[in-house]
């Protein structure tokens, strides 16, 4: 077999652990943070309610990608993965690209990418990196060490998703003001609506949701912004919810990317959360019914 070229080989490892950094980065926040980056994920498509679960899945397959380039005798498989996420994305993208064009990709927790032409010239560039990852990489052929490292990181995943889920079920739910007075929303069941008032989806589910039958269930409306608008909102779409401008205290409990945003209250403790998603008609009429908040 003819020797790698030297330079080759540099070149090669170089790609690989710029590629696997980048892989490590969107990973490791898909698995330590799945809900908020399962929001995102559905925000980009995935189908409602399993956006977290693929974040999580997602993001286990991110670490082994960056775990294999970052370890030389298995940067080939590492390059070889890489690609194959980076082609899925590209895919993926392009296939919705109608309906995502101008969002944010939700690849990484603190660089903004919109979604455009740019985006598949920089998954070009990373997608390259991964090639010459894949070529200028000796071959092994033993997959006992990918695959404990791949269980462990499945392990990982499930207990930051544990870990998260206990936090969310059991926040402390803060004092708030509403319609002017002190509030604790922790006695009957409350479901929290967060809205922006000149959004139009915002506004598509107020008024889906004003022609429920709500019965003994709390509605409580926190403006996202221009709370000055908060009661022209409610109004013009007929939704008969109390206000709390307490939005930044709240949002501190409860995060969020981009509303709307709910969460079913029982007692001050969560019932369940409604992503953006979610609130398209006719959801989420039947999750609401499921739970009791609406007749």
């Amino acid at each position: 077999m003819e020797e790698m070229a030297p330079w080759k080989r540099t070149a090669g490892a170089v790609a690989a652990v710029l590629l696997g950094i980048l892989f490590l980065v969107s990973g490791g926040w898909k698995v330590l943070s799945p809900f908020q980056s399962g929001e995102l994920l559905e925000q980009m498509q995935v189908h409602p309610g399993l956006g977290v679960l693929g974040a999580a899945s997602l993001g286990t397959i991110e670490l082994l990608a960056a775990f294999l380039l970052f370890t030389p005798r298995f940067r080939r498989w590492g390059g070889l993965l890489g690609c194959g996420l980076l082609v899925f994305f590209m895919l993926w993208i392009g296939y919705y690209y109608r309906v995502l064009v101008g969002q944010d990709c939700s690849c990484f927790p603190i660089i903004k990418r919109a979604i455009g032409p740019a985006f598949f010239a920089e998954d070009g560039v990373m997608l390259l990196l991964g090639i010459m990852a894949t070529a200028w990489s000796s071959a092994r052929a033993s997959l006992r060490v990918p695959a404990i490292a791949f269980a462990s990181l499945a392990m990982l995943a499930g207990i930051s998703f544990g870990v998260n889920a206990a936090e969310r079920q059991h926040v402390q739910v803060p004092a708030v003001v509403v319609d002017g007075k002190p509030n604790t929303l922790a006695q009957g069941k409350v479901f929290l609506f967060f809205y922006d008032p000149v959004c139009m989806h915002c506004d598509a589910a107020s008024r889906f949701m004003s022609k429920l039958n709500w019965g003994d269930t709390k509605i409580v409306g926190i403006p996202t912004s221009d709370p000055q608008w908060a009661g022209s909102f409610l109004h013009d779409t007929g939704l008969k919810a109390s206000t709390s401008l307490d939005t930044a205290k709240l949002r501190k409990v409860f995060t969020f990317t981009d509303p709307p945003f709910g969460v079913a209250l029982v007692d001050g403790q969560i019932k369940q959360t409604f992503t953006a998603l979610q609130f398209t008609p006719p959801a989420p009429a039947a999750d609401l019914k499921k739970i009791g908040f609406v007749r």
